[in-house]
């Protein structure tokens, strides 16, 4: 044992005495935040931290995180225990490299997914079925269309979007849609040109589909990544139904599954399933419920998923090739009615556990690393956009451990849908409500 981890465990544990003393509110332990409001034509300030270390320390920032108490205080909704220690609660942790967050604009729609392209702007997708452009100004472009018809019921529509990796010679673009058609509907993934006057999307084909069609408008999980290699890791959910749920241990669909296509949506050719006869042979991991984000670490080349648990349980996985992440035999979370889910399991032989999990829930859905030194602290940091939760986590994460979490924008009252890290060293972040976010 490292001395590195005795003295994250000694601080976990001061953490938790200090929760069982009725430390109800972390906003003491964490750098005070002053607010501002410059309103102009297009985006406002809303925040600003403040705090600078003290003279004695020297530096803007440190290497190694100050760790703090724990910032989730509120009471789980199970009485699992985790399977290792670090598995949840860890300790807090607070920027103090001085940040602004601005909302560039609140005209979204229903705004799904940002990505954004070489020359900073942003390209953002709205559940109905079109795009938008967005100026560093905040100015919108107008609906730019050209897709398939989508299910925007509920949890369907138009949702992510990343750029090919020769963006700059093709314009091509990757999404990813809860396709629509009188059988049901699925999660599809599509490409299409953006043309040269930014009127349409061009072209547009689905190169992929997750069978089977299925009747209803949850679950549909739906984020894209490309590895380095230019092949597409694709995330799908596992269609919310108890009727379909057993789907994600299945290997005959594409229920609850991350999946390694080609940019033509052909298999990758070293998949763990390619020559099994009962598999699909796209399968890289299966065993998911809904998983709405994953990102690739800048360092380690390692992916990474935020997966929605039920009540309690989201969950942060390390994904690797071939692995079952047990849902819905094993989980940290119970059924909204409070029932345990498959007689209680957390832990079961040859199911991996989760890196991370929330419980009472994140409600993780689009991720990011930070790959830049804008702000040092966040350098390979991992940013999570809460829904329920209502706030941006940062996850301080070493040697695949999650060592420090953090809670940014809590006071916005926003679900945070999605959020992107731009080369300029800012994070972008939307959420439900239509608000667009430069934070850095």
């Amino acid at each position: 044992m490292t001395m590195k981890f005795i003295k994250i465990l000694l601080v976990l544990a001061a953490g938790f005495l200090l929760t069982s003393c009725n430390v109800t509110d972390n906003t003491s332990f964490a750098p005070s935040l002053s607010t501002t409001t410059v309103e102009t034509t297009h985006e406002q300030t809303v925040s600003q931290t403040t705090d600078a270390p003290t003279e004695s320390s020297g530096t803007t920032h440190t290497t190694e995180p100050v760790l703090l108490p724990p910032v989730e205080t509120e009471p789980p909704n199970t009485d699992y225990e985790p399977a290792f220690a670090g598995q949840t609660r860890v300790a807090g942790v607070a920027t103090t490299t001085p940040y602004e967050a601005k909302i560039l604009t609140a005209e979204l729609t229903s705004p799904w997914a940002v990505a954004v392209l070489p020359d900073g702007r942003l390209v953002v997708t709205e559940k109905s079925g079109n795009i938008r452009i967005v100026e560093s100004s905040g100015e919108l472009s107008q609906p730019i269309g050209g897709f398939p018809p989508v299910d925007d019921r509920s949890q369907g529509g138009l949702l992510d979007v990343i750029l090919s990796p020769d963006y700059n010679d093709s314009r091509l673009l990757y999404f990813t849609l809860a396709e629509k058609t009188a059988e049901g509907s699925l999660t599809a993934v599509a490409r299409g040109r953006l043309s040269d006057d930014e009127s349409i999307v061009e072209a547009v084909e689905i190169i992929w589909r997750a069978i089977p069609y299925y009747d209803n408008s949850m679950h549909f999980g739906s984020r894209l990544v490309f590895d380095q290699a230019g092949n597409l890791f694709v995330t799908t959910g596992e269609r919310s139904d108890l009727a379909t749920r057993p789907f994600a241990q299945y290997l005959d669909n594409a229920y609850g599954k991350v999946v390694h296509i080609t940019a033509d949506g052909e298999p990758v050719a070293d998949n763990p399933f390619i020559n099994q006869d009962d598999a699909l042979p796209e399968i890289y991991s299966f065993g998911h419920r809904n998983v709405q984000g994953i990102a690739i670490h800048p360092l380690s080349g390692d992916v990474f998923i935020s997966e929605m648990g039920p009540r309690g349980g989201d969950e942060l996985n390390l994904i690797q090739a071939g692995k079952n992440y047990g849902w819905p035999i094993i989980s940290y979370g119970i059924e909204y009615s409070g029932q345990p889910i498959s007689g209680g399991l957390t832990v079961k032989e040859g199911m991996e556990q989760p890196v991370y999990y929330w419980d009472p829930v994140l409600a993780p859905s689009g991720m990011t690393f930070y790959p830049y030194d804008k702000i040092p602290e966040w350098e390979n940091s991992l940013f999570i956009a809460g829904l329920r939760a209502q706030h941006i986590a940062r996850l301080v994460i070493d040697d695949n451990r999650v060592i420090a979490e953090e809670r940014l924008l809590s006071d916005e009252t926003q679900r945070f849908r999605d959020v992107a890290a731009s080369h300029d060293g800012y994070l972008y972040a939307i959420t439900d409500q239509g608000r667009l976010y430069r934070i850095g």
